[in-house]
This record gives structure tokens, C-alpha cells and sequence, in this order.
């Protein structure tokens, strides 16, 4: 006699194992705690075996035939349906394992372990932010060029083709390890030269002329954003140093009685002390009641024990109507730095390029230590926030600047 849903349904579970048979071997097994399991009972070289297809209601009584049905074609071909299912389900777990995300992980862990944290960490957010969402759980070998070149296509359409080329190289890396340890054949990469247009040449976008910083600073001042990111923001100009190094500063590198900010420089890994002026430490101040109580100076707004999104300072320019393609990026307040420190303020480009964290060549093999030129730097860093201030107030003819000598050179 089959069954049907009524007598499913109907069917209580009764102390014991009971098995209600619907016939061709497929079977509804009812559990002493009433769990209805769909079991089928087959013979492969005289020997007993079964198949389990799930539980009931879960797994319908149409699904269980259709099932019972899938097994028996099997055996009329010789082929031991459990024996299937195994294979079929170890398939499985190998493409999981074998995908682009579990792949590119260990490539990453492999290929990357010795590169600068700061490259590392922008690799690893355009592999997460604009690769794994889409192509993440495909099985690699299985992945066409035209995948690839949807999600590069994304980051173009936002802007940022420098991006989708750097993710391009990243995944055409991550391919040649697949191919390399036999989880893929091809790397699809190889057909997309010429598919993306030529990332944008150039700089990054700042402001060195005297007379344009002003405005800039006042448009800052003006942006609406959360305290923490205005504090970042009117930070920026005064220290310039790398937007990665901002974001990441830690307040126990911070030490505000001394008015010096010691951290170790994101290229080259090399100490650096950044003396601050005492706008810079009156902002610092300012924040410490509110994130003091975390590591990082800049929390993440999520996330308090993680910095700040690399990107904040540039979102809070172009919230102030800034353009960071054309007009100024967090990066570039380095070069306006650089630029007007020797151009207007003349600076010693020594002096200059030792706050920047830059080698300088030296024959006598000292290119860059973290206390050369301190004093003149201290004084460079105080002159250049009263004269950024200035700028911004409109009073840069109030006090002409003038070469005045920044006193004895310090470990020349």
C-alpha cells in the first residue's frame, strides 16, 4: 500500500522505530521523538544498503519518490546510488573549497606575508570590497573573463579607474596561484588587456598655490561631518603626513605634554616623530574626552577598536565640494606642504623632506633618522600651522613671511 499525506500526517510516533513503505525500496522511518525520515532500501552485489533523503515535511513525499526514482535509474546502470551521492557531495566540498575567496585567501597569506602593512591592507579591501561580493563563492576554476570585467566594470563606474586596473593585477595574481596549484586551468585575466581605458596619469590632486588655500581651508571648516572626521579634517593640512598614517594614529603614540607624535612611517617601516604645533595638540586635546578610551585617535564608526575607513578624509573633501580628482585629495597635502614650505617659507628641502618621511641621500649613509633636523622641524611645524592659519583668516599680508634662520641643524 503507498502513502499519501494523509497518513503521514496522521502517522505518531509510538515508543519504538516504526517504518511506514510506499514501495521501490523508499520508506518513511518515524523516530520514537517523532522525526519523519525519508530512508530507501537497495541491493548492490547481494548486499543490503540505504539511501536517507531528508526529513518530512521538509523533504515532500512527491520530492522522496522523485528521488527513489533518480536512484533506481542509477542502479539499472550499474551504478551504486549511495556510492553517487558520496561523490557528488565530496564534488561539492572541493569546489567550496577551491573557490575564489578561499583561493585568493591563501594566496594572499602566502604571496603577501612580507609586504608593507599599508599595501597589504589596500590589496586585501579591493579584493573584499569589489571581488568577493560577486565572484567570492564561485568555484574558480569556473570563473569566465566576463565575470572578472563585470566587477572591474563597477569600480570604473564609480570613478575610480586607477582602482580597477590595481584590482585587475590582483586577481590575474590570484588565478596564476590557482593555475599554479592545480585548482584551475586558465587564468581569464590574460583576455582583458585593453578592456579597461588607461587609468588616469598624474598626481594626486593639490593645492599650492597661497592663494587657493585659504578658500580650500574655509570650505573644510564648513564641511558638515561628525566632530571626529572634522577633527581629522582640520588635522590633515597641519601634520601632512599619509592619509593611512592619520587614520591610524594610535593615542599611545601620542604624546601631548612633549607635543610630538611618534608612530613608525607606513613606507619603509622606519620610526618617525611628527613635532606638533600647538593648534594640532589643542585639536588633539579637544578629542581625547570623547576617544580617549580607544586605541585609535580616529575610531571606525562601527567597529571602535578599528580606525577609521581609509577613505573618510577624501568623502568629508568631497562633502565640502572639493574635488579630490582635480582639486585636492588627503594625500596631497604632502606636496601643497612641500611645495610652499620651500617655495614661500624657505624651508631647507632637507628639512622638509626629513618631516615627510622621505630618504634623502647622504654620502655619509645617515639618508633619514627619526630626530635629524628636530629642531628645526619644531619650529618649520609651528611656522607653517600659524601661517596655514593666516591663510585662512585672510591675513596672510597681516605678517610677511620673511627667511628668518630655524636655528642650529640638529644631527647634520
Amino acid at each position: 500500500m503507498t502513502l499519501t499525506d494523509l497518513t503521514i500526517k496522521a502517522a505518531k510516533p509510538i515508543g519504538k522505530t516504526q517504518k511506514l513503505w510506499d514501495g521501490g525500496g523508499l520508506y518513511l522511518e518515524i523516530t520514537p521523538t517523532g522525526s519523519k525520515l525519508w530512508r530507501m532500501k537497495y541491493r548492490v552485489d547481494r548486499r543490503e544498503k540505504k539511501l536517507s533523503f531528508g526529513q518530512y515535511p521538509y523533504i515532500t513525499l512527491k520530492d522522496a519518490r522523485e528521488e527513489r526514482e533518480k536512484a533506481r535509474t542509477l542502479l539499472a546502470k550499474g551504478i551504486d546510488p549511495g556510492e553517487h551521492k558520496k561523490a557528488v557531495q565530496a564534488e561539492r566540498l572541493a569546489r567550496t573549497a577551491n573557490s575564489f575567496e578561499a583561493v585568493a585567501r591563501e594566496w594572499f597569506g602566502r604571496m603577501m606575508a612580507d609586504r608593507a602593512p599599508s599595501h597589504k591592507s589596500k590589496v586585501l579591501a579591493r579584493l573584499e570590497n569589489d571581488i568577493f561580493p560577486w565572484l567570492g563563492r564561485r568555484p574558480i576554476a569556473e570563473i569566465t573573463t566576463p565575470e572578472v570585467l563585470a566587477c572591474l566594470r563597477r569600480i570604473e563606474d564609480r570613478g575610480a579607474r586607477d582602482t580597477a586596473h590595481r584590482a585587475m593585477q590582483n586577481c590575474a595574481a590570484v588565478f596564476r596561484y590557482a593555475v599554479t596549484i592545480g585548482v584551475a586551468n586558465a587564468n581569464p585575466c590574460v583576455h582583458l588587456k585593453g578592456a579597461l581605458p588607461p587609468a588616469k596619469p598624474g598626481h594626486f590632486a593639490a593645492i599650492t598655490d597661497p592663494e587657493q588655500v585659504g578658500p580650500l581651508l574655509r570650505r573644510m571648516d564648513a564641511v558638515g561631518a561628525t566632530f571626529i572626521v572634522r577633527c581629522a579634517l582640520r588635522l590633515a593640512p597641519y601634520l601632512f603626513c599619509r592619509p593611512g598614517e592619520l587614520r591610524t594614529m594610535r593615542w599611545d603614540e601620542v604624546h601631548l605634554d612633549a607635543a610630538e607624535w611618534r608612530y613608525f612611517a607606513s613606507k619603509g617601516g622606519e620610526p618617525h616623530l611628527v613635532p606638533l604645533a600647538r593648534q594640532a595638540v589643542a585639536i588633539l586635546r579637544e578629542l581625547q574626552p570623547l576617544t580617549g578610551r580607544w586605541p585609535y585617535v580616529f575610531p571606525g564608526r562601527d567597529d571602535k577598536k578599528q580606525p577609521m575607513s581609509g577613505n573618510t578624509v577624501n568623502v568629508a573633501l568631497r562633502r565640502a565640494g572639493i574635488s579630490t580628482r582635480d582639486e585636492q585629495t588627503g594625500h596631497g597635502f604632502r606636496a601643497m606642504a612641500r611645495t610652499i614650505l620651500h617655495e614661500r617659507l624657505h624651508i631647507d628641502r632637507d628639512v622638509i623632506e626629513h618631516q615627510l618621511a622621505h630618504r634623502v641621500p647622504d654620502p655619509l649613509g645617515t639618508a633619514y633618522n627619526r630626530t635629524k633636523f628636530l629642531g628645526e622641524r619644531r619650529q618649520m611645524m609651528q611656522r607653517w600651522a600659524d601661517y596655514l592659519d593666516r591663510l585662512r583668516d585672510g591675513r596672510e599680508d597681516e605678517a610677511p613671511v620673511v627667511p628668518p634662520p630655524l636655528g642650529p641643524r640638529e644631527g647634520r
